[in-house]
């Protein structure tokens, strides 16, 4: 087995992140035991594509979604295809595979209203967490920041003089984010409060518990999940969603594709475009409502 060296290869060349290697190595983990059982060999290299439909099967009938299954065989095509770059496999039995169809989801973003209802509506108090959440949920809506980027956010991102925040994106690719005044104002009423913890024991991190460690995603889940719950009845209120409500609104209002692309940290225009439909919905409400032959 090479996956000690396919897992350092994703991490130092390809600058994959650690949770996306992780995942990786439990699929390859899956589909060898998979092998072992049914075929007796643990031989990855030497499997067929008969050998990895039939794993394909095995999957659909456990009641696996096919996003799901799309997931792990994206995973093995990716080994096979280190396999070949070091020569250690001739062909990728995976080369001629097509991904089972899935649907689309289609993620419904916040509307202004209900995203206006918390930050100027709602009470925040005057304590460390109060301002600290009111700040998350500001800087998710005002930059479209993933919730791993916050989490992992330095205090040195920052840079209050020039209004902009430093993310490291996938890949660790760097952007530049612009801050809104608001923001900024907000920032800073935090890191007044954040100084006056106790005690700070991950010092370089921007985000904090009240105990001055590092926070951690599934409270900045709870975070949104709890204050959207109180002005939103959508099903799903998370901090993707105000990622998905930023990259909207703001494509709602006229922004430019590329521009867009750029502040969600997208490395293509086809990541970005799936947030368009919303916009020509709204596209379509203009129209109906301007043009002279419409049925008003």
């Amino acid at each position: 087995m090479l996956f000690k060296s396919f897992t350092d290869y994703l991490l130092l060349e390809k600058n994959y992140s650690v949770l996306t290697v992780n995942a990786y190595q439990k699929d390859l983990e899956f589909f060898s035991e998979f092998i072992k059982t049914e075929y007796e060999t643990n031989t990855i290299n030497k499997v067929n594509y008969f050998q990895i439909r039939s794993w394909i099967v095995s999957m659909v009938e456990s009641g696996l979604s096919n996003r799901s299954i799309n997931r792990k065989i994206s995973a093995l095509n990716t080994y096979y295809k280190f396999l070949l770059k070091i020569g250690d496999v001739k062909i990728n039995p995976l080369s001629k595979h097509k991904a089972l169809k899935t649907s689309k989801k289609i993620q419904v973003p916040f509307s202004e209203h209900e995203i206006m209802t918390v930050l100027n509506d709602m009470h925040f108090g005057n304590d460390f967490e109060s301002i600290r959440n009111k700040l998350i949920i500001e800087l998710f809506y005002s930059t479209g920041i993933r919730r791993i980027e916050l989490v992992e956010l330095k205090l040195t991102n920052v840079n209050l003089d020039n209004k902009t925040l430093k993310v490291l994106g996938k890949r660790n690719k760097e952007r530049i984010v612009p801050l809104l005044e608001s923001v900024v104002q907000t920032i800073s009423k935090y890191l007044i409060s954040r100084n006056k913890l106790k005690s700070i024991t991950d010092v370089d991190n921007l985000f904090l518990t009240k105990k001055g460690i590092k926070i951690y995603e599934t409270l900045v889940y709870r975070i949104i999940n709890e204050y959207f719950s109180l002005a939103s009845s959508k099903v799903k209120k998370s901090p993707h969603i105000l990622r998905h409500s930023f990259a909207t609104h703001l494509l709602n209002q006229g922004a430019d594709l590329n521009a867009v692309k750029e502040l969600l940290g997208h490395s293509s225009l086809a990541a970005t475009q799936v947030y368009t439909h919303n916009s020509i919905a709204e596209l379509k409400k203009v129209h109906v409502k301007a043009h002279p032959r419409s049925e008003k």
